[in-house]
């Protein structure tokens, strides 16, 4: 069982020690399904030795639409959405009232809100992440045998109830 060499950075309430110094530290490198943490100063994180950050460009430059366009696009489309539910309320009034009046207080209430409509948010800030960091092929080789010693022990435990004991009477 391995794990991918790519670690997020995490603030924990406690300070444990460091991986490397032994100092206490709040800064937590953990991979994405917390299989592997480990505690490291933020001086560590600044050495291309122990780990390298991993840079990644804005998701909006990725697919090329800037951010000004995308809110653009979702304005042109609440305002489409706006104009289709009002005719399809004028639609059912236009019924209703050939139909006769009909006992729609508690309806009426309810369709004068926008079921399709989204709450308006003032902005639209990306949700900040937690900055990715890449170990040193060295430390992560440290850290992938490490964790195959302690499964190795793990299942030497489960391993030794099963097998048989020494000999305990003598030999004829």
């Amino acid at each position: 069982m391995s794990f991918p060499n790519l670690y997020y950075k995490r603030t924990t309430a406690t300070a444990k020690a460091c991986y490397i110094c032994y100092k206490p530290t709040t800064a937590v490198l953990a991979t994405i399904d917390t299989s592997d943490f480990l505690y490291t100063c933020t001086i560590h994180l600044s050495d291309h030795g122990f780990a390298t950050r991993v840079l990644e460009l804005e998701s909006e430059n990725k697919i090329g639409i800037s951010v000004e366009e995308i809110a653009r696009l979702r304005e042109e489309w609440e305002e489409k959405q706006r104009r289709k539910q009002e005719k399809e309320k004028v639609d059912k009034d236009k019924s209703a009232d050939e139909g006769g009046k009909k006992e729609d207080d508690g309806k009426s209430e309810k369709s004068s809100k926008v079921p399709g409509s989204l709450p308006k948010s003032g902005s639209l800030s990306p949700r900040p992440t937690h900055e990715k960091y890449i170990l040193h092929r060295d430390i992560f080789a440290l850290r992938v045998s490490e964790h195959r010693r302690r499964r190795q022990t793990s299942q030497a435990k489960d391993l030794a109830p099963r097998l048989p004991g020494a000999p305990s009477s003598s030999l004829p």
